[in-house]
């Protein structure tokens, strides 16, 4: 009797939903800066066409400075060579747990080689060149509240050292019977 008991509290317990951990969305952006100019995208989205830095999402297996680089060739056709990081800037979308809340790691850099027969990522349009003025002209249609807010903190000098950024890549497997790699967190 007490045997079937715990069998079917396990059972209970086994098919419960497991409490959902919070993480944030994280994502990359390039801010670039050339005679009082700076490098967008315009792009479509499910609001309309918006204009934003390039940026996306880090992807399993990349670094920081990976996926700004990867971003920024895919959304641009250009090479991009981080010198610093801007900042880190927190953005939820709503107000719940269930909500997206964007973790950006904004770099400052510099272009490269353009790739112009390179086919721009999907949704982005083209490449623009405005300055702070112009931004600030067509807040409205700003991909979010962080386009701007990075480039004030460019032109304020905000600026930290890549080498402040650290990464430890996946090591691979063991071998079969070589034991398990430790557990970090």
């Amino acid at each position: 009797m007490i045997n079937s008991r715990i069998y079917f509290i396990l059972f209970l317990m086994a098919n419960l939903p497991m409490q959902q951990v919070w993480k944030p969305s994280v994502t990359v952006a390039a801010i670039v800066e050339q005679g009082g100019r700076f490098l967008l995208v315009e792009e479509n989205t499910s609001q309309g066409l918006r204009i934003n830095q390039p940026a996306g999402h880090l992807e399993f297996g990349e670094s920081l400075q990976e996926a700004v680089i990867r971003e920024t060739l895919e959304e641009t056709a250009h090479d991009f060579r981080p010198t610093a990081l801007l900042g880190l800037y927190l953005l939820p979308t709503g107000a719940t747990a269930s909500s997206t809340t964007y973790l950006r790691v904004a770099f400052v850099g510099e272009l490269g080689r353009e790739h112009p027969h390179r086919v721009l990522d999907t949704g982005i349009i083209r490449t623009l060149w405005l300055t702070r003025a112009q931004l600030a002209e067509r807040a409205g249609a700003l991909r979010s509240p962080l386009v701007l807010r990075c480039v004030d903190d460019y032109l304020a000098g905000q600026r930290a050292g890549l080498e402040l950024l650290s990464w430890h890549p996946v090591e691979p497997a063991p071998a079969s019977g070589e034991g398990a790699a430790p557990e970090h967190r």
